[in-house]
């Protein structure tokens, strides 16, 4: 397998990684081919073996190669026909393919619905020492406690200090089912009828989830900087606000980063008025461009408030767990929210609660989201070279998460463009779903995810909305 290193590569692991991948593509190693070992590899590339084991680690999370502790790392098997990851997406815009089928369609052969991350980078060896950690802890007929383990409140608490900016006690780390159900907890915390502010367009199952606990949903619109200020003290004016709901991080979908300078201003205005500030930390564990901003809880000296963020996007939307960070101040709207969890009981199961523990103990998951960052950048730079020459279409949103939003000049309506690529055996979702109804905002777009598919389904689906949009 001794192949030249190519000389544009930037890094000796991108050169290795980038030196794999061509033969695969090429037909130099097919599906099942077994590589050398990385020790192997490095003396016959004249590489530190760690430089071929973070190469093979990229390999992996892009979907080229397989590794497994103990064995020789192999091409993927299912390297050209491995079906998309369907359902379980917390983010809106999976199903499309679920449609389609009951319509007596055939089911797209690539869904780049949003919502589903990556779960490959994740080592099967500390997964399986998470649920050994488990299985070794002593039987415990007590009731979970409702507000969550302690070790993995301390664990979540120990984390954001580290990577958000604020260190909160882990008394006020309360464990949930995922962020949807933290957000109706929280709107059920707050009472029946209360009015929530939130962005429009905006995450989708947010929106359900404070519904369905009787908030009533007053829209907001965005600009490049996220939501309006000024529409947001007009509708206070107009009827009283309880709560807004923002994604000052990442916003869901148009990416939109709150600058420090507004994000000051919201909190200077929650804190004057009474209205609490529910802050959805959507996508932050993945920055691709420029440096994070602190979380709006790290900069809150008025605790106002509400921090939420889950373990969905960084290991398994099937985990089902994530957490809320209760304001600082004591006051009406703690107190209540931990009311409402005593109420509902606790959330996600103790051994569940106990291998996400020990995987932030042991550094298992800072170790896989690194893995994890690696394979989402190389990901967001195919979907940006993919259109970059494309006449008339623009694609944002890609400084962090997982998606990307694609937009077009000319008289296409997106439902004709969404049923094209369709045809073509590709699904995504569209801009247009994450508005709300009767706002009277109207946009078209197509949302694209990246996180779940491997660098070679991609490569195929960029393609054919390419040629779509083309």
């Amino acid at each position: 397998m001794s192949d030249a290193l190519p000389d544009g590569a930037v890094g000796k692991s991108a050169r290795v990684a980038e030196s794999v991948r061509a033969m695969i593509h090429d037909g130099r190693l097919r599906e099942g081919d077994a590589l050398p070992s990385t020790r192997a590899l490095a003396a016959e590339l004249g590489v530190a073996r760690g430089t071929v084991v973070t190469a093979f680690e990229q390999l992996d999370g892009e979907g080229y190669i397989t590794t497994r502790h103990g064995a020789a790392a192999r091409v993927a098997a299912t390297l050209e026909r491995r079906p998309a990851a369907h359902g379980g997406a917390v983010r809106p815009g999976a199903g499309a393919a679920a449609a389609d089928a009951a319509a007596g369609a055939s089911a797209p052969e690539l869904d780049l619905t949003p919502g589903t991350p990556s779960v490959t980078a994740l080592s099967a060896r500390d997964w399986r020492g998470a649920w050994r950690h488990v299985a070794a802890q002593p039987l415990d007929d007590a009731y979970p406690p409702r507000e969550g383990e302690p070790a993995l409140r301390a664990e979540i608490a120990k984390q954001l200090a580290f990577s958000r900016g604020f260190a909160p006690e882990a008394e006020r780390v309360v464990i949930a089912a995922g962020t949807a159900e933290a957000l109706s907890l929280i709107a059920e915390a707050l009472g029946p009828g209360i009015r929530i502010a939130i962005e429009n367009p905006g995450y989708l199952g947010g929106r359900t989830a404070l519904a369905s606990a009787g908030a009533r949903l007053v829209p907001i619109g965005l600009d490049r900087h996220g939501m309006l200020l000024e529409e947001l003290r007009a509708a206070h004016e107009a009827a009283a606000l309880a709560a807004v709901l923002v994604t000052p991080s990442h916003q869901y979908p148009l990416g939109a980063v709150m600058p420090v300078a507004r994000r000051r201003e919201l909190l200077e205005w929650a804190a004057l008025e009474g209205v609490l500030v529910i802050e959805d930390d959507y996508d932050s564990e993945f920055r691709h461009h420029g440096s994070p901003l602190p979380a709006l809880a790290a900069i809150d000296t008025a605790g106002v408030v509400v921090h939420v963020g889950s373990f969905s996007k960084p290991l398994n939307p099937q985990l089902r767990c994530g957490y809320l960070v209760l304001p600082g101040a004591g006051g009406g709207a703690e107190a209540a929210i931990r009311r409402a969890r005593t109420a509902r009981g606790a959330a996600v199961a103790t051994p569940m609660q106990q291998a996400i523990a020990w995987l932030m103990a042991t550094g298992a998951l800072r170790r896989h989201l690194g893995r994890a960052r690696r394979d989402y950048a190389h990901k967001r730079a195919m979907v940006a070279d993919a259109f970059a020459a494309v006449p008339g279409v623009g694609v944002s949103a890609l400084d962090g998460g997982l998606h990307a939003v694609v937009q077009w000049a000319g008289e296409r309506g997106e439902a004709e463009v969404l049923a094209g690529i369709r045809r073509r055996g590709v699904v995504v979702a569209g801009l247009s779903a994450y508005v709300v109804p009767g706002s009277g905002l109207e946009v078209r777009g197509l949302v694209l995810g990246y996180g779940a598919v491997s660098a070679t389904q991609l490569a195929r689906a960029l393609e054919a909305i390419v040629a779509e949009l083309g």
